[in-house]
């Protein structure tokens, strides 16, 4: 199956089962950072956009936990950075319809939250296929070591996902079930 096809029926499912409440626990994500004695605590959220897996609860855990937040914004050229972000600092919508920091910061995370559409057991994602992610992280990890942890839903993961060249495979993927 191309991506465009897992895509569009894995987004058809995630919309479909938005009703069922389905969340991670920040515990799932703190022992993947206890397993890989990561001791930098700047992390890379996102903004929940599309019935992607709500993250907000998380981040605020994290930031209790003294990790600086950081959230992306889209710029012109298709190219995306982290910028300085509290819980209680104000956002604004971007072209996309999703939530920005204010902030003019720049930051580079140490660990990734990243949003996805679909995924496999060898840690491939699909994105909205805009390359956002896989353009920022090929950027980013030339600058430093980073730590990549998608967040889906189980039913979000197919059997295959068809990759090229471009394609960045994640650290950990962590679902409502497993991590």
């Amino acid at each position: 199956m191309n991506k465009s096809k897992i895509r569009k029926n894995v987004l058809k499912a995630r919309q479909e089962n938005n009703s069922k409440n389905l969340n991670i626990n920040s515990q799932s994500i703190l022992k993947v950072l206890q397993k890989t004695k990561i001791k930098a605590k700047t992390l890379g959220g996102y903004y929940p956009y599309n019935y992607e897996v709500d993250v907000l609860q998380i981040i605020e855990k994290l930031e209790k936990e003294k990790y600086k937040i950081s959230l992306p914004k889209i710029k012109n050229n298709l190219f995306m950075d982290f910028y300085s972000w509290s819980t209680n600092s104000p956002l604004v919508i971007n072209k996309y319809g999703i939530p920005e920091p204010v902030s003019n910061k720049i930051v580079y995370p140490d660990i990734l939250l990243v949003p996805l559409v679909a995924f496999d057991k060898k840690l491939n994602r699909i994105g909205y296929g805009g390359g956002f992610y896989d353009r920022y992280l090929k950027r980013l990890k030339r600058i430093k070591k980073i730590i990549t942890i998608g967040l889906a839903y189980s039913f979000q993961e197919v059997k295959k996902i068809p990759i090229n060249d471009y394609d960045i495979k994640l650290d950990f993927i962590i679902t409502e079930k497993k991590n």
